[in-house]
């Protein structure tokens, strides 16, 4: 059964996690230090009230997380007008009231994880609209943005994409410089299976680039094949030598994916198109901090 997008967040960003990571961008931008600017023109018990507004069409990702991000500042109220994963034209998505100094030390840090993650969940949610209808699912992969993994993740998951593991430790994902110099890799590889089974990973999964090594691994304890940068008219016979398998593992695309390949991969009858470019080549969500009347 596929996880909602609040036990998906349960999940990675725990109010730990999130409070983790809030004050840590608070760090980096000196809060701690003071702001200057502010302090030498704000009245410190002046108040204000501003509206969050989205300013161009996307995805909205990282507004469950204000709430916790924000309960650092206990002079601030916060009103959340959407959620996350909401498909929304340019609006006001939430309302912050409360003392003006500290509005204004938290606007940049709220700004740009709202931009951030809504980007990625855009992107994700564009890809996933381009399969739509084929079956077949739009995953992540492990190149995110460093130290944000958690959130990319999230992200994508509110984008409608699938979270492929979280990173070394709960699957197993053998590629090629795994295998790159292996006697043996049918005996060899189902030993290591066998041994990573016993780690209770959540799957198991093997890269193979050519057909002559999908048909060494296809009959593995396997749960996903990945196929990778093969073009589509490969990708075909591969998902007949599958359907022609006993074990009938999943078949995962990935390389060479973009907007104009994406749904002629999907065609192919693979079950899984993992893009790296969800996460790194996502473009930001302009959201802005406009002061009410």
């Amino acid at each position: 059964m596929t996880a909602s997008l609040q036990e998906v967040r349960a999940e990675l960003l725990t109010e730990e996690v999130v409070a983790e990571l809030f004050q840590q961008c608070f760090d980096e931008d000196g809060l701690l230090l003071g702001d200057v600017t502010t302090e030498s023109i704000i009245d410190e018990d002046a108040d204000i009230n501003c509206a969050v507004s989205l300013r161009e069409q996307g995805v909205i990702c990282g507004l469950t997380l204000l709430p916790i991000g924000l309960s650092l500042f206990e002079d601030v109220e916060l009103l959340l007008l959407a959620s996350d994963g909401d498909v929304s034209e340019p609006a006001t998505v939430a309302t912050l009231s409360g003392n003006h100094r500290s509005i204004l030390a938290l606007e940049r840090t709220m700004l740009n994880i709202l931009g951030h993650a809504s980007g990625i969940a855009t992107r994700t949610n564009h890809f996933v609209n381009l399969v739509a209808d084929t079956g077949c699912l739009i995953c992540d992969t492990r190149k995110t943005t460093p130290s944000l993994r958690l959130l990319d993740k999230y992200a994508v998951a509110c984008g409608g994409g699938t979270l492929h593991r979280l990173g070394l430790h709960d699957a197993a994902l053998y590629k090629d410089n795994h295998l790159a110099g292996l006697a043996n890799i049918r005996d060899e590889l189902a030993t290591a299976i066998a041994k990573a089974r016993a780690e209770h990973v959540s799957f198991v999964e093997i890269e193979v680039d050519t057909i002559d090594q999908l048909k060494k691994v296809v009959e593995l304890d396997v749960d996903i094949i990945l196929l990778d940068n093969m073009p589509t008219d490969v990708l075909r016979e591969a998902v007949a030598i599958r359907s022609e398998s006993k074990r009938k593992p999943m078949l995962e695309a990935s390389g060479g994916v973009n907007e104009n390949t994406v749904r002629d991969i999907a065609e192919t009858g693979v079950d899984r198109i993992a893009i790296g470019g969800l996460t790194h080549q996502a473009t930001w969500i302009d959201f802005g901090l406009d002061v009410l009347p």
